[in-house]
């Protein structure tokens, strides 16, 4: 069975399904999301610095839906059991006194394998409709998930999942602070985010654009270290740490659509 006909045949409960599903798996990564408008926000601005030329080839791959639109696909098709296999490509797990290249590898795949995966097969020969739209919505949401730092955690507290706080006096945990919870504390819609994003020199975005996943896990990682370092759990997170942290947020997001639009530029 093709992977168009598996979405369709479960389109009507997708929905319901998803949003009563764990945010965990067995493996110790994130099930949840870099909020749904997080990763519209990365897809707009990637949308935003592309050329026509791509916009077009893109358009052609996805049947007329924008970036935006399917960024959060790769969630949403989470309940269904013949796309479970993909859950571990949303996350990395790697001690922090080691490092990717050196620590063993999951046989399931992880966040690196994953949009490395979808790059060589954009730039490889078509592999027909449906394969090239799998494989496209894909990167768009992978590569958002990969610039929120917890998706780069540690596999003993489920990338953050488990490590409980407390938002704003309701019980929450660092993933979903991340995930959501800061950005929806703007009480922004996605679009409204975009356009309050700090605007950048073109010398700025292009050092930001030009690097490859590596660098991005780099970076991410770097950030949830301290973050591991600058927090405990049971914390009680409020405005300060918002005050503090919301910038981060907002520079991911940002980076993540540069370094989409990059990768989607030099593919079409």
């Amino acid at each position: 069975m093709t992977i168009r006909r598996n979405v369709v045949r479960v389109a009507t409960i997708t929905l319901v399904a998803f949003l009563c599903i764990s945010t965990t798996d067995r493996e110790g990564g994130s099930l949840d999301i870099w909020g749904q408008d997080g990763h519209r926000v990365t897809a707009a601005i990637a949308q935003n610095h592309l050329s026509k030329r791509a916009l077009r080839r893109i358009d052609k791959v996805l049947d007329g839906e924008s970036l935006v639109t399917v960024s959060t696909w790769a969630d949403e098709i989470k309940s269904i059991p013949a796309m479970r296999k993909y859950g571990p490509w949303h996350y990395v797990n790697v001690p922090f006194d080691s490092t990717y290249d050196a620590h063993p590898k999951s046989e399931k795949g992880d966040i690196v394998m994953a949009i490395e995966k979808c790059i060589a097969v954009l730039k490889g020969e078509e592999q027909g409709e449906e394969t090239d739209a799998f494989y496209l919505k894909m990167l768009v949401h992978l590569v958002g998930d990969i610039h929120q730092p917890w998706h780069t955690g540690l596999q003993e507290d489920k990338g953050g999942n488990d490590f409980q706080v407390q938002w704003f006096r309701k019980g929450s945990n660092m993933h979903r602070v991340w995930d959501s919870g800061i950005i929806d504390r703007y009480g922004m819609s996605y679009s409204e985010l975009v356009t309050n994003i700090p605007e950048l020199s073109k010398a700025e975005a292009k050092k930001i654009a030009t690097t490859d996943v590596r660098v991005w896990l780099v970076e991410s990682r770097e950030l949830v270290k301290g973050f591991y370092k600058s927090n405990k759990p049971g914390n009680d997170l409020g405005y300060a740490y918002l005050r503090v942290n919301a910038p981060i947020v907002r520079t991911q997001l940002q980076k993540g659509g540069l370094r989409l639009a990059a990768v989607l530029e030099e593919i079409y």
